[in-house]
């Protein structure tokens, strides 16, 4: 028997319960970890509520990335042995792998020895921030020092990862928030420059620090109406990648921009490295490479138990955070 946390039907945080469940052993290539930490992210708010691009079965687990020690291991694993420490590289499906246990299942090749110098805590904040940064980044985007970057939502986990990675390439990131209360942190962890979206012309000072080469690439969990903004200052050929769609409003194509300056606008989803073997072996030896140097370190917004995970899923969608929010087990 392990607690398990889970959701009856859909709704708010309030859904969240906590439960006793029976737990199958590890089956052959698959690795049991006793959890010490969960991070949260806004994926797991969207199945809780019956809109993700995964449909729960109710009752449902939920949860994409975790760190803990290994407690058993399957038939046919290699290179794990109960007691070392571990976090998960976020499953293709958090129903079949979810992560919010006090222990939890998953096929090795998901698991991964992070850096000792982590703690738990910081380890649970990795693969999912780092992981789609880095696919959309670098991967798709081709990022160079020449480029400036913008990022919005940028006070988020992904988007402070972005900040990081864009700052190890050498490119100029223009940090996109909606008031300026979060700046002076965001100019503190690497942002260039930042643009307070609901205080500033956002158009308007986007040109003014691109100048007239304009952005090339652009990073946004959102959509919307901001998608006029963000693609009137982007310079000829450059790429915006959406990988969220958080707001409510209907999302303009905005056609006479995108033709006359041969846009990209490319949807995105960190499954495109997770679901590639190479590309995700890349990818991992890109980010140990920046957690050992220091060049890649996760930012927590702020630690809750396991018990207080309903008070986690409200404040993840509070807006409040910079940073990841982690939950200790």
């Amino acid at each position: 028997m392990a607690r398990v946390i889970r959701f009856h039907e859909h709704g708010g945080p309030e859904v969240l319960r906590i439960e006793e469940v029976d737990l199958r052993s590890p089956g052959r290539g698959e690795v049991q970890i006793r959890v010490k930490a969960l991070g949260l992210n806004r994926a797991e708010a969207n199945l809780r509520k019956g809109a993700y691009i995964e449909t729960a079965t109710l009752p449902s687990s939920l949860g994409l990335e975790a760190a803990g020690v290994v407690e058993r291991v399957g038939e046919g694993v290699d290179g794990f042995v109960p007691g070392d420490a571990v976090s998960i590289i976020p499953p293709i499906s958090m129903v079949r792998w979810p992560t919010y246990s006090e222990l939890a299942t998953f096929p090795a090749e998901l698991v991964v020895k992070h850096p000792t110098s982590l703690s738990f805590a910081s380890a649970a904040a990795v693969w999912m921030q780092y992981l789609t940064a880095y696919g959309a980044l670098i991967e798709v985007a081709k990022l160079s020092k020449s480029d400036h970057l913008v990022v919005t939502a940028a006070s988020s986990s992904v988007g402070l990862a972005a900040i990081q990675i864009a700052k190890i390439i050498g490119a100029s990131t223009i940090a996109v928030t909606t008031t300026s209360r979060k700046k002076s942190a965001l100019i503190e962890l690497g942002a260039a420059h930042v643009i307070a979206a609901a205080e500033e012309d956002l158009e308007a000072r986007l040109k003014d620090i691109a100048g007239p080469a304009g952005v090339r690439v652009v990073l946004d969990p959102v959509g919307g109406p901001i998608f006029n903004p963000l693609t009137a200052a982007m310079s000829r050929g450059g790429i915006l990648i959406e990988y969220g769609g958080l707001s409510p409003e209907p999302t303009p194509f905005p056609l006479p921009t995108v033709l006359g300056k041969c846009l990209t606008l490319r949807g995105y989803l960190v499954h495109e490295i997770t679901g590639n073997k190479s590309l995700l072996e890349a990818a991992k030896v890109f980010v140990l490479k920046g957690l050992e140097s220091g060049a890649l370190k996760p930012v927590i917004a702020k630690t809750f138990s396991f018990d207080q995970i309903v008070e986690a899923h409200r404040f993840l969608e509070s807006n409040d955070q910079l940073g990841k929010i982690v939950i200790t087990v």
